[in-house]
């Protein structure tokens, strides 16, 4: 029950640092076995995902990374307490909202209104946990509000632009050229490729500012 208590806190924007700080492995193994099951439903009706997508397995070694990329951004504040346990914990558990984008629209409804839903989905969920990672950092770095969207927008940018470079590139040439079979996640992949668009163009500016606040933070030491 603390564990879920927790993880209710959190989705809604109530957890204080202080309890963040008593992450323990009850909930991480909370957060991993939701972002295995969240990772599953999201491919398992996409037949072009691949077998790591399809076992969940790719949802996991994401927030693996991610959270080392936040981990790392902000080493050079020098924050009390943070460790890479309590930011790897924290990502595992905004996985939850995900199970929104694994509702089977496409089996009740048409092609076309299950593309609308499912963008709609996506976009609730990335709004839902970009608003978590922010209210995290917030609470738990108390940094600049300037600091704080720099260092997630960061992470968020370079892994958008990898993913889509890596897996997305298929699904994006392929409906372009007109040789693919319409399907309800075509919409959710165009909306990722106007994401990854907006990515490339603010990675410059967010790498810029973050080094300067780094300067900054240096010579106030």
């Amino acid at each position: 029950m603390n564990v879920i208590n927790t993880i209710l806190d959190l989705l809604c924007f109530r957890l204080k640092k202080e309890e963040m700080m008593k992450f323990n492995k009850h909930h991480f193994i909370a957060g991993l076995i939701g972002t295995w099951v969240v990772g599953m439903g999201r491919y398992w009706d996409d037949p072009g995902a691949k077998l790591l997508q399809h076992l969940g397995l790719g949802s996991i070694i994401y927030i693996f990374v991610l959270a080392g990329l936040i981990w790392l951004i902000l080493l050079p504040f020098k924050i009390e307490k943070w460790n890479y346990f309590i930011v790897l914990t924290f990502i595992s558990l905004t996985s939850f909202p995900a199970i929104f984008y694994a509702i089977p629209v496409e089996i009740y409804l048409s092609i076309e209104t299950s593309n609308t839903i499912n963008v709609w989905f996506l976009a609730i969920v990335a709004a839902w946990r970009l608003g978590l990672l922010y209210y995290f950092l917030k609470e738990f770095t108390k940094l600049s509000i300037g600091k704080i969207f720099t260092v997630t927008m960061m992470p968020i940018c370079l892994i958008i632009s990898t993913l889509t470079a890596l897996n997305l590139h298929r699904v994006v040439f392929n409906i372009m050229g007109g040789v693919r079979n319409e399907t309800p996640h075509d919409s959710a992949y165009l909306v990722l490729l106007t994401l990854t668009t907006a990515s490339i163009v603010l990675i410059g500016p967010l790498i810029i500012a973050y080094i300067i606040f780094i300067y900054k933070a240096l010579r106030e030491k």
